[in-house]
């Protein structure tokens, strides 16, 4: 078959290297380079995420003996201790919070016993909303001192309006058991994730371009029209395909594909996402690899040392704030941190994260049976309109290419 794949980011050069083992297959990339959000920007001799932190590591074998055999070698990569911790109540204390529960009794008592008091009172019951699922697994004190606060400066808008459908696999939901464990033995990281893994260049655009080697990419190319035409499909009409793959945003699909029922377009437009403000900063010597911060007080919502990604390790940190922001804001609220030296680069994003909110489920159900119903295929972050990770966005790939060859 000759396909079509629109996007080179991490999903579609996956499903392109995987598919052209037995297929015709061209990716088309808008941009200049390939990447999509996951791509490094040097500046400096420094490369840094744009677009949110970007490493590897996956629960799932298949994929890690994928990433290892067949694109980037395990002995290309640098095996990471992941440090995150949250700036809560003027202290840093270990993520995840549930399990911190002895650090912050440190500093407050009162509110230790709450927090524990509360998650040992919590009972299961249906909930319609992301704000009372903290609630119900969490516990007043926590949902209120440190989810709700912290996931409506990531969404930008409020816990109370969104689904809580997309949290399996992407929080710890500890059982009491685990709570109580980590209460007499402290926090103790044995999360999936606690190491992962970064190529030794220091840049992920090296992964990336391994992935990418060897494909048929056309960038700078937009794909503006799709459309079928007896059993093939045109691609701004011109060029002919037998399938069409897609990995950019579910939220643009519809509009350029001919033919398009204006209810699906209607519920395209549902769909919500935010941009991302980005700056790199050189700074002071700092131990962790993320920090959280949940409180309003700052417009950040976490900071990525991303200097701690590299070996040997350097001083540089990526701030981020979701929405678009003015250099200057940027760097009057970074004046806050006294270990933020100097900043070297800005961004904004474009899509960054899909928002779970009511109308989610609905459009993006109807969208996707749409799509099914004459053949287009959508995977990966923006194409499925998940907040997938790297590892889940090869995974997806690798499961639609078990369907194809």
């Amino acid at each position: 078959m000759k396909i079509c794949v629109i996007g080179a980011g991490i999903t579609g050069l996956t499903i392109g290297r995987l598919l052209s083992k037995v297929h015709d297959v061209v990716i088309y990339e808008r941009e200049l380079s390939i990447g999509g959000i996951a791509k490094t920007k040097t500046i400096n001799g420094v490369s840094y995420h744009p677009v949110g932190g970007h490493c590897f590591n996956s629960k799932n074998q298949a994929v890690l003996d994928f990433i290892f055999s067949e694109v980037l070698p395990k002995e290309e990569w640098n095996c990471i201790k992941r440090v995150a911790v949250i700036y809560f109540h003027d202290h840093f204390i270990p993520y995840p919070i549930e399990f911190s529960i002895r650090e912050i009794a440190m500093f407050n008592e009162e509110l230790a016993f709450r927090i524990v008091k509360d998650f040992f009172s919590t009972q299961e019951r249906e909930v319609d909303n992301l704000a009372d699922w903290f609630r119900v697994n969490f516990g007043e004190t926590l949902a209120n001192e440190y989810f709700i606060p912290y996931n409506r400066k990531v969404w930008k808008m409020e816990p109370a309006e969104m689904s809580w459908k997309w949290v399996y696999g992407k929080l710890p939901i500890p059982n009491k058991r685990e709570f109580f464990k980590a209460l007499i033995k402290g926090n103790e990281d044995d999360m999936p994730h606690r190491f992962f893994f970064y190529p030794k260049t220091n840049n992920m655009n090296t992964f990336i371009e391994k992935l990418g080697e060897g494909l048929n990419i056309i960038k700078n190319f937009e794909v503006i029209s799709i459309e079928k035409k007896g059993n093939k499909w045109i691609i701004n009409d011109s060029y002919e395909y037998d399938l069409v793959i897609s990995t950019i945003p579910l939220n643009t699909l519809p509009r350029i594909i001919k033919g398009v029922p204006n209810a699906i377009l209607e519920e395209a437009k549902k769909l919500r996402y935010n941009k991302v403000t980005t700056v790199l900063w050189r700074t002071k010597p700092i131990d962790f690899t993320w920090t959280y911060y949940p409180s309003p007080d700052t417009i950040f919502h976490r900071h990525i040392h991303i200097g701690n990604f590299f070996v040997p390790k350097q001083n540089y940190t990526i701030t981020e704030c979701i929405g678009e922001y003015s250099y200057e804001e940027i760097i009057e609220h970074g004046k806050k941190f006294d270990y933020l030296l100097e900043p070297i680069d800005f961004n904004i994003s474009d899509h960054a994260y899909i928002v779970y909110d009511r109308n989610y489920e609905e459009a993006t159900t109807k969208i996707k049976e749409y799509l099914k119903s004459i053949g287009i295929y959508t995977i990966g972050r923006f194409g499925e309109w998940k907040y997938y990770n790297m590892d889940i966005c090869i995974e997806s790939a690798m499961k639609l290419a078990k369907i194809l060859i």
